[in-house]
């Protein structure tokens, strides 16, 4: 897994409340058994019309939203069923960072499982993001060791993390690699059962 200390990036929003995994990822995307590839199928029935080209109206569509890495979306992000390749999908299409009020659950540990960095910020500081996003281009440096996010404004604002999380992502390690630095204590543990 690829190490996550600070990233600068330009910002899409959805302003959408909601948003399950089922919209993220559809269902009959799900056949793929490898973490990749799973992008172009990113919120395929709003990203896309029924001709399969881009829905000028969706957000991510936007020309200000192209090559975006943070997405900006509103509260109980990533709701419903436990899929963990709507993580897969986000990450696959560019995002590194995915910001809102409050996220679903399974979601948001699957989002760290899979190294992509959820943070949750102030309802007001998310609507104040998709307007400024409305009206033109956003950046937002994030500092996962500092806890903080700056904007292309000067606004400063911080965020809580849990510091098993934190590690993990600091350091790269998905939990196979958290338990392969205990290898040498697990090799002794077996050699003293046999």
């Amino acid at each position: 897994m690829e190490k996550f200390t600070t990233h600068v990036g330009t910002v899409a929003a959805l302003p959408y409340v909601n948003i399950d995994t089922d919209q993220i990822i559809p269902k009959q995307f799900l056949k793929r058994v490898e973490r990749t590839g799973f992008g172009q199928f990113l919120f395929y029935n709003w990203r896309l019309l029924e001709n399969d080209q881009p829905d000028p109206e969706f957000p991510l569509n936007y020309e200000r939203a192209k090559d975006a890495t943070i997405l900006v979306a509103d509260e109980n992000f990533g709701c419903g069923s436990s899929r963990e390749h709507a993580a897969w999908a986000l990450q696959d299409y560019g995002f590194k960072v995915v910001i809102a009020p409050s996220f679903g659950d399974i979601f948001y540990n699957n989002s760290f499982k899979n190294g992509l960095l959820p943070v949750r910020m102030p309802l007001e500081v998310v609507r104040n993001w998709e307007e400024r996003f409305e009206e033109g281009t956003l950046q937002l440096r994030v500092n996962l060791e500092e806890q903080v996010i700056e904007d292309d404004q000067g606004g400063i604002h911080t965020f809580d993390i849990d510091e098993y999380w934190k590690n993990m992502l600091i350091h790269g390690l998905d939990e196979i690699g958290l338990t392969l630095q205990y290898s040498d204590h697990i090799a002794k543990y077996e050699q003293a059962t046999q």
